[in-house]
């Protein structure tokens, strides 16, 4: 790889899509690769490590029930005091998002220093959280509705009318799908999602490297 330039800015693409969709597998191809993978669950669980500013004001806010012994965030407790409160939830989110926006911008920064050409961003929420300024193009990991049921039932344990729940309180795939330059349809097996990621990169690597 040639030495970038000063000017040298990275491609950004964001990697979206439902819940048990398989997102973390789709990443776990582009990290293959030696793409870095910048993860916004990981994001958020960095925030609130213990000493963070987040953190404090999260306690602060919420009071110290919600940490454990150790001083690590206890996440249930925290999920049931902001549970059904539209207020508390908002309070929640205006620490909590603008120290991952913070955080990403940080991560992404320094691969593309290092001279990455592209950097993927894996976000399950990147649509509805208005993320979509952080990356460059979007990606989307869909599969069909009674398979992504049946695999959330058999991840999570829970009955088919939970797991209905679950995904009726998301934004529906087919909309999410309707954002994504580039759509990966993981309702097959490994080898089949295999092959169609592997003709996404042969497709895709040129234009993304250019």
């Amino acid at each position: 790889m040639s030495t970038p330039s000063p000017a040298h800015r990275a491609r950004i693409i964001g990697l979206t899509g439902g819940i048990a969709t398989g997102k973390s597998f789709v990443a776990g191809f582009f990290s293959a690769k030696g793409i870095p993978v910048v993860d916004a669950d990981q994001l958020a669980r960095d925030v609130v490590r213990p000493g963070s500013q987040a953190l404090d004001q999260i306690a602060g806010q919420f009071g110290t029930d919600i940490l454990e012994r150790d001083g690590t965030l206890n996440r249930k407790k925290l999920g049931g005091v902001v549970f059904g409160s539209p207020d508390k939830r908002h309070t929640l989110e205006a620490i909590l998002h603008p120290a991952i926006k913070a955080l990403a911008e940080a991560r992404i920064a320094h691969h593309s220093a290092e001279g990455c050409p592209v950097i993927v961003y894996m976000a399950p929420l990147l649509i509805e959280a208005g993320a979509t300024d952080r990356v460059d193009e979007i990606w989307v990991v869909t599969v069909r509705p009674e398979v992504q049921r049946t695999r959330l039932m058999a991840r999570e344990q829970i009955s088919n009318e939970e797991a209905e729940r679950m995904v009726a309180s998301q934004m529906p795939l087919a909309e999410k799908a309707q954002y994504g330059r580039v759509v990966i349809d993981n309702s097959g097996t490994v080898a089949e999602t295999m092959k169609i990621l592997e003709t996404v990169w042969s497709e895709q690597t040129g234009r993304l490297h250019g």
